[in-house]
């Protein structure tokens, strides 16, 4: 079965459905999604056996056309016009909560508005007051700090444009484990995002760090050098070097691994 990875915005959630066009990767699609008509973007086809990919209930109706693209570049503007009436509104009725984006589903039968609050947040009242004003239904969903960050975009510390932004279309978890494989600082503001969370680009290559760690001698353990018994204080695991204080010395010694003959015991007897 031939199917397709879909998305409704770059580096958004992936949706799956069956490829009933013949289209290419990075084609632009009109689907029926959640009883609205709207834009997608064809990310990748594959041939999987049905029991492989969860499908989404999507219907591929066509591929979009030059009108099709124009109505979604002016309900992009007008969906902007929107996001500066619904802050307005919510300051209006006094509620704890930042709404971040607004976007059309491409036949306008919905509003969708994104926000970040700290908790919950009674927005019924608000809905109301939207859907009176924009005459279509209006849907507000809450995010967190990460897909606020994705929405919004910006620069990541290593000067380059957010990952999230530009190609991650969900997150993974990422842990202080992985920053410590790495040796990295443990300091937060050499490890954290934009959004104040661990950053993303921390996991890809932790698989790498996990297996050069695997295969060297931890901190602390004894080993035989070409120089003589010592403690392992240090290493490069991508090097392959390790950091040895030889018995009797203050001062470490860089080895290779090819140099470090086998492992001894605390009295230094092999």
């Amino acid at each position: 079965m031939k199917v397709m990875e879909i998305r409704f915005q770059k580096a958004g959630q992936s949706h799956w459905a069956v490829d009933q066009l013949q289209v290419h990767s990075g084609s632009q699609i009109v689907v029926k999604f959640n009883h609205c008509q709207d834009l997608a973007q064809v990310v990748q086809l594959q041939e999987l056996a049905p029991e492989e990919v969860a499908l989404d209930e999507i219907i591929v109706e066509r591929t979009a056309v030059d009108t099709d693209l124009a109505h979604a570049a002016s309900n992009q503007t007008d969906a902007q016009a929107a996001l500066h009436q619904a802050r307005q509104k919510v300051r209006a009725h006094g509620l704890r909560m930042k709404v971040t984006a607004a976007r059309y589903t491409l036949d306008r039968h919905k509003l969708i508005f994104y926000f970040t609050a700290d908790g919950r947040v009674d927005f019924r009242e608000l809905v109301r007051d939207l859907a009176s004003v924009f005459k279509t239904r209006i849907e507000l969903r809450q995010i967190g700090v990460r897909d606020e960050a994705k929405i919004l975009g910006g620069i990541g510390p290593c000067g380059r444009p957010l990952c999230c932004s530009t190609f991650l279309g969900e997150f993974v978890p990422v842990s202080i484990k992985m920053a410590k494989n790495q040796n990295l600082s443990l300091n937060p503001t050499k490890i954290s995002g934009l959004c104040g969370r661990l950053m993303c680009c921390l996991q890809f290559e932790d698989e790498l760090y996990e297996n050069a760690k695997a295969a060297l001698p931890d901190y602390g353990e004894r080993v035989m050098t070409v120089d003589g018994p010592g403690k392992i204080v240090g290493m490069n695991l991508l090097a392959h070097v390790l950091r040895v204080r030889l018995d009797g010395h203050e001062v470490p010694v860089d080895y290779d691994l090819e140099e470090i003959k086998i492992k001894v015991n605390k009295s230094g007897e092999t």
